[in-house]
């Protein structure tokens, strides 16, 4: 079984591109998190203030 460079390469290239669509995808997430907690946060701060 011979590996070729040009195989290699193609490998980690496919390797780093999940990898980096995956991070994308997990700061996504993390941002519509953060977004939905602030905005409950900011919801309830007017609730308080209405009593």
């Amino acid at each position: 079984m011979t590996t070729s460079l040009a195989d290699l390469l193609v490998l980690v290239a496919l390797l780093l591109l999940i990898v980096v669509t995956g991070g994308i995808g997990y700061l996504t997430f993390a941002e519509w998190r953060d977004r939905r907690r602030l905005q409950a946060e900011q919801k309830a701060q007017r609730r308080g203030r209405k009593r």
